[in-house]
């Protein structure tokens, strides 16, 4: 299927947040304005779905409401991306009324990450529309400490120029909403290289179970040809990890796959270096491919946005590098 790249933003242009997991009823006030104010000062026009306050006992809305919302941004003319409040367990429940036509007529900006990587990746596979792993609507209701995640962020969204992946300084996995002053920085000592060499290839997956959730389903898309990006919760310990990549190991045409970048492991994963090298090199169907760990993106911050359907070169050794070629 044909790739079709979403057109890039100016400043001026009319945004979307929907809800297509968790509503933004539990997104606070607070946080609600700074994120508003951080739209403004990229100059964007943020609007809002009608349904997005709804909430249920699972702190979502009806598969109705949610699809109403993605149909209509996609539909608007004037919509020129879409972004998610946040994540979830639900949003594989929109697939079956998606009108994929209308996305595939539509194309344009989808950005979000954990849950969203069902959608995200399930829009590749049924249209070839590029969509983006990157900060929530709710993301950007952080205080401090964001100028690396709205810098790359721009560089994804409002320019076509390669984009070259460097580390952070710092790093956190601290609970922000509850106390916007105090934030816990840890120093960050780069990438990590598990396996050494060189690869290219379309950039798939992101948040690790979720994805595999698209297993053996028309939603899940070619691994051919592909450099995995993966990451996971403070769930995914490092037992359930080995079993999740195991898992993905095991779906026919992993043998596509030309390269891995591991997003940063949450603390509360207890997740090692010492223990994630024992994980990759156990899997015999990875010792033949370039391996980089503790890259910038999933359940910590600060984040990259990286387009799922994209390209990407990576270099293990004496030497790491993630470039994103096409985006």
């Amino acid at each position: 299927m044909k790739k079709l790249y979403p057109a890039k933003l100016q400043k001026g242009d009319m945004v979307r947040v929907i809800a297509p997991s968790r509503t933004v009823a539990i997104i606070t006030p607070n946080s609600r304005a700074i994120a508003n104010k951080r739209f403004e000062d990229m100059g964007l026009h943020l609007t809002f779905g009608k349904h997005i306050e709804e909430k249920d006992d699972f702190f979502s809305s009806s598969i109705a409401s949610r699809i109403d919302d993605l149909h209509s941004a996609f539909a608007d003319p004037q919509v020129k991306a879409i972004f998610t409040v946040i994540g979830g367990f639900n949003s594989n429940q929109l697939f079956r009324s998606i009108d994929w036509e209308l996305l595939q007529k539509n194309p344009k900006i989808l950005c979000g990450f954990s849950d969203i990587t069902a959608l995200n990746n399930a829009v590749f596979a049924k249209t070839g529309l590029v969509t983006y792993s990157g900060p929530h609507y709710s993301t950007f209701g952080q205080k401090l400490h964001m100028d690396y995640t709205i810098d790359y962020f721009i560089k994804c969204f409002f320019s076509t120029e390669p984009i070259q992946v460097e580390p952070s300084t710092q790093w956190s996995d601290d609970d922000w909403w509850m106390n916007q002053d105090r934030r816990k920085l840890i120093k960050n000592n780069g990438y990590e290289c598990i396996h050494e060499g060189a690869a290219e290839g379309t950039i798939l997956g992101a948040n690790l179970c979720t994805f595999n959730l698209l297993q053996g389903t028309e939603y899940m898309p070619s691994l051919k040809n592909s450099i995995l990006f993966i990451e996971d919760d403070y769930e995914s310990v490092p037992h359930t990890f080995d079993r999740d990549l195991q898992s993905l190991i095991h779906v026919p045409g992993f043998s596509g796959v030309r390269g891995i970048v591991i997003g940063r492991f949450q603390k509360a994963s207890n997740m090692t270096n010492n223990l994630l090298q024992q994980i990759i090199n156990s899997k015999k169907e990875l010792r033949d491919i370039p391996v980089i760990a503790q890259a910038d993106f999933g359940h910590t911050d600060p984040k990259f946005t990286f387009p799922v359907g994209g390209y990407a070169k990576i270099l293990a050794g004496e030497h790491l590098r993630i470039e994103i070629t096409e985006h």
